[in-house]
This record gives C-alpha cells, structure tokens and sequence, in this order.
C-alpha cells in the first residue's frame, strides 16, 4: 500500500462518517485539520512527558497513525501531493548542514 492508497483509505473512512457532508459538526477544512494535526502530535508526546521510556507501544502506534491520517488528509484536501513533497523535502535537506 502507498500513500494514494492510505489517502482513499482514510477519505472513504471520513466519507462513511459523513465529515465531508456541508452540515457536519466536524467541518474537515484545512485549519481545522492542521489543529487536528497538532493536537494528535502532542498526544504522541505525552507518551515521553515524564521520562524516555515508552511505557505502551500500542498506545504511541495509535497516536501515530492519527498523526498520519490528519497529515494525508490535510495534504489531500489542500491539493498538495505528500509524496513529491516529501522526495523535494529529502532533496533540499540533502545539502544541508545543522552542525553550524
């Protein structure tokens, strides 16, 4: 599976919820979806508030996959292909130095 097909994936889900419907409670545009996003993150590192060890790896597996589905998502209806950002993201950092 790659990331077009996580994205179908993960639009079908949202389509079964009715989330993409005019009059949902839960409006999936690109803020709300980049809030989302954000919040989902900061459940992962709740999981490391207190110490480095992981104490439930299920639990972090979860919150990362929420992290992953708002980022297709938000990718996605922002017009914006994951993917050949990610390869010109790889591409920039390639030259990159963070030693300095």
């Amino acid at each position: 599976m790659d990331i077009k097909d996580l994205t179908n994936r993960m639009h079908a889900f949202v389509r079964s919820k009715g989330w993409y419907e005019a009059d949902s409670p839960r409006p999936q545009t690109p803020r709300n979806l980049a809030i989302s996003l954000s919040l989902e993150a900061n459940e992962a590192l709740e999981h490391f508030q207190w110490g480095d060890d992981l104490k439930d790896k299920d639990e972090l597996a979860s919150e990362l996959a929420d992290v992953a589905l708002y980022l297709l998502q938000l990718a996605s209806v922002s017009g914006i292909d994951l993917e050949q950002a990610i390869l010109k993201k790889l591409e920039l950092n390639a030259d990159r130095s963070w030693d300095s």
